[in-house]
Formats: structure tokens, C-alpha cells, sequence
């Protein structure tokens, strides 16, 4: 499948605690035939934020849209549509919405990173 229209893509509503307004879209994984890694789509609504956590797996992300801050090294540093972010395996994080619209991401993590 060389082309996934964003329309297609699943959107699951995280539930979980230390989430607010936050949908996961599942891009391209194994399952599409990319063995090791998956690319997801993450957009936080207004005022929307995901859980501030660590865990032993590095990430790469894209911000598509919008604007927010990235918690990391300690500090709320600001992102916006262009950015590239790269969070460390072990690194306290969180993305939080800090504008009006929807603030959307690329997470592209190692498979074991999404569970």
C-alpha cells in the first residue's frame, strides 16, 4: 500500500489518564510492511495534551500542525508547524496544545513503542 489518505486512517480517542483531547492515527507499521517502526499521527485538540512520561525508546517528530510546547530536558520549550523534535530514549516528555486549533504531529517510534 503505497499511499494511506488521511481520511482512511483510523482515529482512535485516547482515554487514559494524563490525556486530554488527544487522537491517535496509526499511519504506515509492519502491518504495511515497514518491520521495526511505526509512523503515527497524533492531533491534540484545544487545550489538549499527552501524558508527560518516559520510556526506554527514542522518537522522532514532525509538527504539521499548529502550535504547542514539547516538555523536555526539564523545560517547556515551544513548537510549531515545520519543527522536527527528537526525544531520547529515557526522557521525561509531554506535547501540550497551546493554540486555538488542532496541534497535529508525526511520532515515528520503534514497534515495541506502540502499544
Amino acid at each position: 500500500m503505497p499511499i494511506l489518505k488521511n481520511k482512511d486512517m483510523k482515529k482512535i480517542e485516547l482515554n487514559m489518564e494524563g490525556i486530554k483531547n488527544a487522537v491517535k492515527q496509526t499511519a504506515i507499521s509492519p502491518a504495511q510492511g515497514w518491520d521495526g517502526h511505526v509512523m503515527r499521527i497524533f492531533t491534540l485538540g484545544k487545550e489538549g495534551y499527552t501524558p508527560k512520561h518516559e520510556h526506554s525508546w527514542p522518537h522522532i517528530n514532525y509538527i504539521i500542525k499548529g502550535e504547542g510546547t514539547l516538555f523536555i530536558d526539564g523545560e517547556e520549550r515551544p513548537v510549531e508547524a515545520g519543527d522536527t523534535a527528537f526525544v531520547p530514549g529515557g526522557e521525561m516528555h509531554q506535547f501540550r496544545n497551546t493554540g486555538n486549533e488542532d496541534f497535529s504531529f508525526i511520532c515515528i517510534v520503534p514497534e515495541e513503542g506502540d502499544k
